[in-house]
């Protein structure tokens, strides 16, 4: 069902950008309503069961709201979920938000291998140049290979920019056999 969180994703980034809200705090209270969700088996019931009434459903929804300090367009999406039986579809709505809204702003998501950790200074050298290369502001995120020998390989999308010394060593590889 990509389709309805694809949907609902859409829609919601409409009411984030017109209405001019944060983001990033948008995204992150329905992160964290989809993460309660996520891991209380009643509160999933409840809010799954056509049974307990919608009043009471939205009730539960305004008390988490309320704790977590969420916005109120970010309540009221969650609210036309349970209210339509879609509710079970809020972590993939989520994961579309994400991506639609850093379409939109002009976010490019870059997962960087190294073999090592980078210092704060290359970690910004590295991304200033994604940056020139997509002409996108890039979020980043780091992760580890040590049998990358040295270098990074970075992922954008479906791209791979592969600056890794296993990556040369292959490239030389293929070079002499063929």
């Amino acid at each position: 069902m990509a389709s309805v969180a694809s949907t609902y994703a859409r829609a919601f980034a409409d009411v984030v950008l017109s209405a001019h809200l944060d983001a990033n705090r948008a995204t992150g209270g329905l992160r964290r309503i989809a993460q309660l969700f996520g891991e209380n088996a009643d509160l999933r019931r409840v809010w799954e069961n056509p049974a307990v009434p919608a009043e009471q459903k939205r009730h539960l929804l305004d008390a988490i709201v309320q704790r977590e300090s969420i916005e109120k367009q970010v309540r009221n999406l969650v609210a036309v979920l349970i209210d339509h039986r879609r509710v079970q579809f809020l972590a993939r709505i989520v994961e579309q938000l994400e991506k639609e809204l850093d379409a939109r702003l002009g976010f490019a998501e870059a997962q960087i291998s190294s073999a090592r950790d980078l210092s704060d200074a290359e970690k910004r050298a590295l991304e200033t140049r994604i940056e020139g290369i997509t002409g996108k502001k890039v979020r980043a995120r780091y992760g580890l290979d040590a049998s990358l020998l040295g270098g990074a390989v970075v992922r954008v999308g479906s791209t791979i920019y592969d600056g890794s010394v296993k990556g040369q060593l292959e490239r030389i590889r293929e070079a002499i056999s063929s």
